[in-house]
């Protein structure tokens, strides 16, 4: 499908900047800490959303597209704390808080879909 391709080069250049982003932090022990849970969350989206893809159920459709959405949000996380500690500057991350932030609606979105499709909706704490 190509709305499943285009999100997956999406996500794969996300992944990408993020490893970038990781490489240019400055050598002090919060920026090591932040960076190696960045990492993993940030590229550990793509990963998961590839299984979501290669699926062998519905069921797993749906669990590996919700641990894409966790990633998504944890990214997130970790971006904001990254410019709000001021470890880098808020103008270098604005476009890659921005782009988490989609991402992570697309996704969330995308598991309330699958679940409805699956007939498995339930509304969760959060809304997922």
């Amino acid at each position: 499908m190509k709305t499943e391709t285009n999100l997956s080069e999406r996500l794969y250049d996300f992944a990408l900047k993020i490893v970038f982003l990781v490489r240019s932090l400055p050598r002090e022990v919060a920026s090591y800490e932040i960076a190696r849970q960045l990492v993993r969350s940030g590229t550990s989206i793509i990963a998961n959303h590839e299984e979501a893809r290669g699926g062998f159920s519905k069921d797993d459709f749906i669990y590996k597209i919700n641990l894409a959405f966790k990633e998504a949000r944890e990214t997130n996380i970790w971006l904001r704390l990254l410019k709000d500690s001021k470890i880098l500057k808020e103008e270098s991350l604005t476009d890659l808080i921005k782009e988490s932030e989609e991402i992570r609606n697309i996704l969330g979105t995308s598991v309330k879909t699958a679940k409805l499709r699956a007939g498995k909706h339930k509304e969760s704490r959060n809304g997922n």
